[in-house]
């Protein structure tokens, strides 16, 4: 009788026991699946912080492979197309990818239109490809008549708005009703937008710019 009272109790206390390591194990496992669960939150938004920081970096680089990785001028690459495919040049502007070249873009006598690539280390014609797309609008033909007609080509618009910065980009655009040349720059780290009259080569800032730049 003893014997069993004995047994009865050592099993009550295991189970005792037992009951309340299971209870602080139950514990333990909340507080991981806590521990967890912030260590996941914060390597989350630890990523979202690289990714910003790597966008800024790219965005920098490509600033700078722009300013200082070339040494030939939106002017001389347009130039450089122009000896190379003669014609009428409507656009020139550097890769995003990287700044590996100048296209630039020709239209020549016939109409057929050519995108013409030139180093911008050496200013050497990398290849001219034609451009199969010929389906052009009205805006398009309307430009293209302007550019004709005007007293100030591309290159010449190049030209004027180097004096605002580093010239990255040269195109034309309508602001209403009336075609110009744009031009993208780089000063100082800071980009802006301006616009260059056909008829007199002035070049003013682009209204939508929200540069500071005058």
């Amino acid at each position: 009788m003893k014997r069993n009272i004995v047994i009865a109790t050592l099993t009550a206390a295991t189970l005792a026991t037992g009951g309340t390591v299971a209870a602080f194990a139950s514990g333990n496992d909340e507080a991981t699946a806590t521990q967890r669960q912030a260590d996941t939150s914060a390597q989350v938004a630890a990523d979202r912080d690289d990714d910003s920081a790597d966008d800024r970096d790219d965005d920098a680089s490509e600033d700078r492979t722009a300013v200082s990785g070339g040494k030939v001028s939106a002017a001389e690459a347009i130039a450089a197309a122009l000896k190379h495919t003669p014609g009428t040049a409507l656009s020139a502007d550097l890769d995003d990818d990287g700044a590996d070249a100048w296209e630039v873009s020709v239209v020549k006598g016939d109409g057929t239109e050519y995108d013409v690539r030139i180093a911008p280390d050496s200013g050497k014609v990398l290849g001219a490809q034609r451009d199969t797309d010929d389906d052009r609008d009205a805006d398009d033909r309307a430009e293209l008549t302007a550019v004709k007609g005007a007293h100030t080509d591309a290159r010449e618009a190049a030209l004027a708005a180097a004096a605002k910065g580093t010239v990255t980009e040269v195109g034309l655009d309508d602001e209403r009703g009336t075609v110009v040349w744009t031009a993208d720059t780089v000063k100082d780290g800071r980009h802006s937008e301006w616009t260059v009259a056909l008829d007199s080569g002035k070049v003013t800032q682009d209204r939508d710019d929200d540069g500071d730049d005058a």
